[in-house]
């Protein structure tokens, strides 16, 4: 709680936001923004804020994910609310790095504890999907044990940023495509592939995909 300043909402629709109100009438301090420029400003002063998107009303990836999440993961906690159950992949909201999700048909005081635990630096999200991600980090360990010890190396001299460019050009996105949803450069993004066929090995975009495709369950999860 200690490093979070305040709850930001992306509220886009013309409805009130009445989780906003009920995060604040028990000491959780708020604030509501309609675009997402508000949200980029705070974090150009270096506010600590805990950013709530509603999935509401955003333009969304093929995963039900609002793009602008996929942008702001990597500068600022997130986390969705106002989720369609089944509109969105949670598996993939979760690699992505998003802390939580807040259904439209939870209880009011289940959001709020889940508020809490997000605020207080833990995920939030259905106890089956946690469980089956663990196992599978699990899987991803022992199997590790059997690989070459190069081909581990490997996989570990990807750095969080480029398992991330690697998933986004896995799913076919372009050099601008990834730039805009990451907040970076096409240079940047250009820089990092470059780096990422240095580290796999590969020679262009297919030789990558064949590669991302037999390790996928490994650098998803590698430290």
């Amino acid at each position: 709680m200690s490093t979070i300043n305040e709850l930001v909402f992306l509220h886009q629709v013309a409805a009130p936001c009445h989780l906003a109100i009920l995060a604040e009438s028990i000491g959780l301090k708020t604030r509501i923004v309609k675009h997402a420029s508000e949200l980029e400003l705070d974090l150009d002063k270096g506010h600590r804020s805990f950013c709530l998107i509603a999935q509401k009303g955003a333009a969304l990836d093929n995963k039900g994910i609002p793009l602008l999440a996929s942008r702001l993961v990597p500068h600022i906690p997130v986390a969705l609310y106002q989720v369609e159950r089944n509109s969105l992949d949670q598996e993939s909201a979760m690699l992505l790095g998003i802390r939580g999700l807040l259904f439209t048909d939870q209880r009011m005081d289940l959001m709020l504890t889940g508020l809490r635990k997000m605020v207080a630096d833990e995920l939030w999200y259905d106890r089956t999907l946690l469980s089956k991600m663990f196992r599978r980090v699990v899987q991803k360990l022992d199997g590790q044990n059997d690989m070459p010890a190069d081909t581990v190396a490997m996989l570990q001299a990807l750095t969080s940023r480029e398992r991330t460019i690697i998933q986004f050009v896995s799913s076919g996105a372009r050099n601008k495509e990834i730039a805009h949803r990451l907040c970076i450069s096409e240079h940047t993004v250009k820089a990092h592939i470059s780096s990422i066929f240095r580290k796999t090995q590969s020679r262009n975009r297919v030789e990558l995909l064949r590669w991302a495709q037999t390790y996928q369950t490994h650098f998803e999860f590698c430290s």
